[in-house]
């Protein structure tokens, strides 16, 4: 009888336990993991399939999974770094452990995988882009001229020129993207708008200070990016564009706009934190004529 009852306790405590999993949705870094022999799957899409059907299994029990994304690269590094043998599953179980309190991830509620892995890959593009902007900016140092930080005076600058870029519009809602080539590869954000009652504007803060930090390392490193910002009172929409140029935000044509917000390329891979680089999906925005309000660094 008390055994029966310390088992039945224990499934109880069981579904009070949140787990994480660590999906390799990328066929490519599934082919990575295969170098492990203890990595026993071979085919992704079976793979795939297997992952969905736990997550549907914990869920009918009543357990709470969020799913991250595992990088095969980053595993490599934490392995490395922790003296771990990377062909182990207890390194990936912590490796994925680590993710769940460093890295996005998402509740799992019944969705398909299809549905789940776009938007995870989203906020993963997103968090990584702010870190490593962050990083970027506070690597820069002080101007040795004038003693400046350079990070924070970008930093100033870019919220003045969005809350100039964002004033543009009116009072209707708008969506800005911003991409600032840098190292290689190209760092975006976005950032949506919309309008109180009263016709001024209503921003999500996270999402501002993204989008702050990535323009800010544009002015900081004089990158030649750039702003659109498209507009919709529930009519028809407008697209403004402007180009970065040192701390200024210069007009588009209406050519050059479409250039801008018609065309860019894939959205691929996050930048590593610590600086290994990849590629962003990438279109231009901003407000032209606007004059600096800091000194500019180089």
């Amino acid at each position: 009888m008390g055994h029966t009852q310390h088992d039945t306790m224990r499934r109880v405590l069981r579904r009070e336990v949140a787990g994480t999993i660590g999906l390799l949705a990328d066929a490519e870094d599934f082919a990575a993991m295969r170098r492990y022999r203890t990595f026993t799957f071979d085919d992704h899409v079976t793979y795939l399939q297997q992952v969905e059907a736990l997550l549907r299994s914990f869920a009918a029990q009543g357990r709470l999974t969020c799913v991250a994304l595992f990088d095969p690269e980053e595993y490599a590094e934490f392995c490395t770094e922790h003296d771990l043998d990377p062909d182990a599953s207890a390194s990936r179980t912590r490796f994925t452990a680590e993710l769940a309190t460093t890295g996005p991830t998402m509740p799992y509620d019944g969705q398909t995988l299809a549905e789940m892995v776009p938007e995870l890959v989203d906020e993963t593009v997103r968090q990584s882009t702010w870190e490593y902007a962050t990083m970027l900016l506070a690597r820069i140092g002080a101007c040795a001229d004038c003693g400046v930080d350079i990070g924070r005076a970008a930093f100033a600058r870019a919220s003045d020129l969005l809350m100039r870029a964002i004033g543009t519009g009116g009072p209707v809602a708008r969506h800005l993207v911003c991409s600032v080539p840098c190292d290689g590869q190209t760092l975006l954000a976005a950032l949506h708008v919309t309008c109180a009652d009263d016709g001024s504007p209503q921003l999500d803060e996270t999402e501002a200070l993204e989008f702050t930090t990535v323009l800010a390392v544009g002015i900081a490193i004089q990158s030649s990016g750039g702003l659109v910002m498209r507009t919709s009172d529930g009519t028809r929409d407008r697209v403004h564009g402007w180009r970065l140029e040192g701390e200024r935000l210069h007009p588009l044509t209406a050519a050059e706009v479409f250039d801008a917000y018609c065309t860019g390329p894939p959205a691929p891979r996050p930048p590593h934190p610590r600086g290994r680089g990849a590629t962003h999906r990438a279109p231009p925005p901003g407000r032209g004529g606007v004059a600096p309000a800091t000194r500019r660094h180089t």
